[in-house]
């Protein structure tokens, strides 16, 4: 036992000692213009993302970083009308777009810029976000250190880098020289994460009390969390035992078939199964929900009721579980 709680210790101080990767390079004169004081984007067709077919032709007006119009100029196929379109203020500048489409940026709510194990410049990585019509990205870890991403995302908000927005997370615990083993010190942290620059946390997995230390912190002071609620410590913390604490999202899915358990509070995996075999860990993870309450019943229902109460968020991830199966299937 103590060999395991030594190894959970270690990777969780092993997330902090990541090498990081260097900064990306300032923005080239030649990548991207702007900001101008008015931005007007002409007879475009808009696919707005609440589910409503595209229309247009339109004008968008942006001011100050904002949507402030977005003014219909008459028919497809027909000529435009000038009395309909918005003027242009001194200083401004407008762009034909006739032809093309525009849609709200999307948001990557759980997008790792990568470390020097991966090998990968952020800079490419920015660009690769940028290029797939990625404009936001939460960093739930920030493994190339928090003072590293937060400089990042504060040369990104001054648009001095060519890169999305970007939303520091810290891991629980990084940073720190030796595991957490009190309360208190999960309180500290938190505090000390805040004051350099953290927008929320990322937990994995930590002793209960001192989980609920740093959750409870972090609601205090205004911050939002995430969690993988890792299978090595899901059966004493489930999703809606975090979510109760403050935690605003989930990771994954792990914490969740748990939470609706009913007649079971451990999950039931084959004798045989070992955490540290992937295959292992992966394919009997999916057969949890085999044990979960059955969507419709008492006990879904009443949990399902709850996290829509707290206002909790799913993050389910499931783009690269499926990558992973076509990988597995090569």
């Amino acid at each position: 036992m103590k060999s395991i709680v030594l190894a959970a210790l270690l990777g969780v101080l092993g997330a902090s000692a990541q090498a990081a990767i260097p900064a990306a390079p300032p923005r080239a004169a030649d990548e991207g213009q702007g900001p101008y004081s008015q931005l007007i984007l002409r007879g475009v067709t808009v696919i707005n993302g609440t589910g409503a077919p595209a229309f247009g032709p339109v004008d968008i007006v942006i001011e100050g970083n904002r949507i402030v119009r977005v003014a219909s100029i008459g028919s497809p196929g027909a000529p435009i009308n000038a009395a309909f379109r918005p003027k242009l203020a001194a200083g401004g500048r407008d762009i034909d777009l006739t032809g093309q489409y525009v849609m709200p940026g999307l948001i990557d709510s759980h997008g790792h810029i990568g470390g020097d194990e991966q090998g990968v410049p952020a800079e490419y990585v920015y660009k690769l976000w940028l290029g797939h019509g990625i404009t936001t990205v939460r960093e739930p870890g920030c493994g190339n250190g928090i003072d590293w991403c937060v400089s990042e995302s504060r040369r990104s908000e001054k648009n001095e880098i060519v890169a999305p927005r970007i939303f520091p997370y810290a891991f629980f615990g990084m940073g720190r020289s030796a595991p957490m083993t009190t309360p208190e010190d999960a309180r500290e942290w938190v505090r000390d994460m805040k004051k350099r620059g953290a927008l929320g946390l990322k937990c994995f997995g930590y002793r209960p009390d001192i989980l609920q230390a740093g959750i409870e912190e972090m609601k205090k002071l205004g911050m939002r969390g995430t969690c993988h609620h890792a299978q090595m410590d899901v059966a004493r913390v489930n999703v809606l035992t975090t979510a109760r604490w403050g935690l605003t999202s989930m990771e994954h899915w792990y914490g969740l078939p748990e939470a609706l358990f009913d007649g079971q509070t451990v999950q039931d995996y084959p004798a045989a199964y070992n955490y540290n075999n992937e295959h292992d860990r992966f394919s009997q993870a999916g057969r949890l929900w085999a044990q979960a309450a059955k969507p419709g019943s008492e006990k879904y229902e009443a949990v399902m009721k709850e996290l829509l109460a707290l206002d909790f968020t799913i993050d389910p991830t499931f783009t690269i579980y499926q990558a992973n199966r076509d990988l597995m299937r090569a």
